[in-house]
């Protein structure tokens, strides 16, 4: 899978560490860059290029997590979810269908940072699960918007 990962210049360490990861995985990794010091501008040059079809998945880091998610969901066709376990690193894909993680570099670890990168790229969705109608409804919702 083709992987996007950006992050604000506070991660940037952090996002270094995940490259090669995601690569040592064997998908390919797009750096949107770690230089504009306004999250939002990187969250959603990435979820623009995820929802389009650019990249499969996408992976935004800033301090918490949390602004990148917010800013990332502002884009049709995004669906960010913020993981802090590998439990909802899985849930991310397997109960909601998202295709960008989110995560925060000053509350997560690097380790546990590429272990939750590892179970959201090990799972996809599957479209007979008895998710799937919270999932549409989301989705007719953003439609109808």
């Amino acid at each position: 899978m083709k992987i996007a990962i950006g992050c604000d210049p506070n991660a940037e360490e952090f996002k270094r560490a995940l490259i090669p990861y995601v690569e040592s995985l064997g998908h390919e990794a797009v750096d949107f860059g770690s230089e504009d010091p306004i999250y939002a501008n990187t969250a959603i040059a990435l979820a623009e290029a995820v929802a389009r079809g650019d990249c499969e998945r996408g992976v935004l880091i800033c301090g918490t997590g949390i602004g990148v998610c917010i800013a990332a969901n502002k884009v049709k066709g995004a669906y960010a979810a913020l993981v802090n376990n590998v439990y909802q690193a899985q849930r991310a894909t397997l109960s909601n269908n998202a295709n960008i993680i989110t995560m925060g570099a000053q509350v997560t670890g690097i380790e546990l940072g590429k272990c939750l990168v590892k179970e959201y790229l090990a799972n996809t969705f599957d479209p007979q699960s008895r998710s799937l109608p919270k999932v549409q409804r989301i989705c007719d919702y953003e439609r109808e918007a």
